[in-house]
């Protein structure tokens, strides 16, 4: 993966605090869909066999997927 750095511009308050930050749509959209693999990637391995040996069933992985992402 290479590494690219964004373009970005800070919201600042009234004492020159850090805020917000401003980042391009592109880049934004591109953050989210990286952050969305992460959260499959954590589900994924919460659905791996427990000590205990529960599992869970893929029905259920997409119903707290969609709870997840409302």
């Amino acid at each position: 993966m290479e590494t690219q750095y964004l373009k970005h511009q800070f919201v600042t308050d009234p004492k020159g605090k850090k805020v917000a930050v401003i980042v391009p749509i592109n880049e934004y959209e591109k953050m989210m869909e990286e952050l969305d693999e992460l959260e499959d990637i954590r589900l994924y391995d919460e659905s791996k066999v427990s000590e205990s040996g529960e599992r869970i069933s893929v029905s259920d992985y997409m119903k707290k997927r969609k709870f997840d992402n409302e």
